[in-house]
């Protein structure tokens, strides 16, 4: 697997023209969709705080999503090959993004607060998992601000 890449095609439309496209700041939607062969679409906006709708998923929002759902995926990896048995998994995740003066933003962390239940197993072997999953996550490893974990681990 080593040196091995893979690649990964996203395709993002803009859905937001409303007939004269962006003629004024505030005369186009920042609606777009998401999609890929053979998956549901996601619908995608920016951040209300930026005109944008809070219906749709932002880009910051699936940022921190991302980096819940790698962790997520490597934790239960590790569980499975070390004997632990998840039977429920829930994370709250949040991140801090920070404004800069000149508009730019930049996320300072990201805080992944996952709740685990286990059924079978150890459950201080349970918590070290997520340090595990943590070293080994694509997303985390690829961000250049920190991402925290603060596990909780319960037994059913």
């Amino acid at each position: 697997m080593a040196g091995q890449e893979h690649h990964y095609s996203v395709k993002v439309t803009w859905t937001g023209n409303r007939g004269t496209g962006t003629t004024g700041y505030r005369d186009y939607d920042r609606d777009h969709t998401l999609s890929a062969e053979g998956k549901p679409d996601i619908v995608g906006s920016s951040d209300p705080a930026f005109r944008g709708d809070s219906a749709r998923w932002n880009p910051e929002e699936l940022l921190v999503g991302s980096l819940s759902a790698c962790h997520k995926l490597w934790y239960l990896h590790f569980c499975a090959v070390s004997g632990v048995v998840v039977s429920d998994y829930v994370d709250s995740a949040e991140g801090t993004m920070v404004m800069e003066k000149d508009g730019a933003g930049r996320f300072s962390e990201v805080v992944l607060k996952p709740v685990v239940t286990i059924t079978k197993g150890d459950p201080v072997v349970a918590q070290e998992l997520h340090e595990d999953a943590h070293d080994k996550c694509f997303i985390a490893r690829s961000v250049n601000f920190p991402v925290r974990i603060e596990a909780t681990v319960k037994t059913a």
